[in-house]
């Protein structure tokens, strides 16, 4: 459905790589104003102008809440209006295999970014939409978030926090007319989830092979997730299409949330046939 954000002004913080800029460029081809929130200043900029006039950049922190608020009013000055904000901006904690020797010196930093910042944003933005009789509010979360595991403590806690803050927060802001979901991807491949930095270029496709079979062993679908999966689900529900979405946690994922993909039966028939004779 072309065009199907005309009319409407979008913010998208960490806008400028990944699925924040898959997302933005999605919405501008859909008719959407965007305003593009990101701490790389270079890149955001680029991306701005290679949009046009639809799209502008403004460098944004989002664990700070002057920032923030600034980056509100400033699409409110520009485009008059807001109607989506998606607070996709997140980093990664510090990757120790094992939590007992994880320093968490960087607590502060993650939880600032990954939860502190949705939470002002979402506040930000449902103060104005509040007054334009509502809005649409996208949270980007993760499957570290619904489903627990080893390792990274830090940023699965800060996902966990944010699926739970959306759904309070669609239930709080209803009333306005306001719609909060929460996108949950996995295994997105995005700078975010790739381990291939240093290698040579004449070993860097064994290692992504080798990388993709470790992320798919427990996905369904043997496939993995690109940047525009999620922009496509972020699209959908900021589209008048979602009307009736509130509340949830869309996972994006290829299955991993569903459930075990391993035949345990399977195994297990195999393996007694291999011990008693069967």
């Amino acid at each position: 459905m072309a065009g199907e954000l005309a009319g409407k002004t979008a913010i998208v913080t960490g806008g400028s790589g990944g699925i924040g800029k898959a997302t933005v460029e999605l919405f501008a081809a859909e008719g959407a104003h965007v305003v593009i929130a990101d701490i790389d200043a270079d890149a955001g900029q680029a991306l701005a102008d290679a949009i046009g006039a639809a799209a502008r950049f403004r460098r944004t922190d989002v664990s700070k809440r002057e920032d923030v608020e600034a980056l509100v009013a400033d699409a409110v000055d520009s485009f008059g209006r807001l109607d989506i904000m998606f607070n996709n901006a997140g980093i990664a904690c510090a990757a120790f295999p094992d939590f007992l020797d994880d320093t968490l010196e960087d607590f502060d930093r993650v939880v600032g970014v990954n939860l502190f910042g949705p939470m002002i944003g979402t506040q930000a933005a449902a103060r104005v939409m509040r007054g334009q009789g509502g809005g649409v509010i996208l949270n980007n979360a993760s499957i570290a978030g619904i489903l627990a595991g080893q390792a990274m403590m830090t940023y699965r806690a800060t996902k966990a926090g944010l699926v739970h803050f959306s759904k309070s927060a669609s239930i709080d802001l209803a009333r306005y007319g306001i719609r909060v979901n929460c996108l949950v991807p996995g295994h997105i491949r995005t700078p975010l989830s790739s381990f291939e930095e240093g290698s040579e270029d004449g070993n860097i496709g064994e290692l992504s092979r080798a990388i993709d079979q470790i992320y798919l062993s427990n996905q369904p679908l043997k496939r993995r997730g690109a940047p525009e999966d999620v922009a496509q689900a972020a699209l959908f529900l900021s589209s008048d299409r979602a009307q009736q979405i509130t509340g949830i946690a869309m996972p994006v994922e290829g299955g991993v949330t569903t459930g075990d993909p391993v035949n345990h039966l399977a195994d297990i028939v195999a393996a007694r046939a291999r011990i008693l004779g069967d």
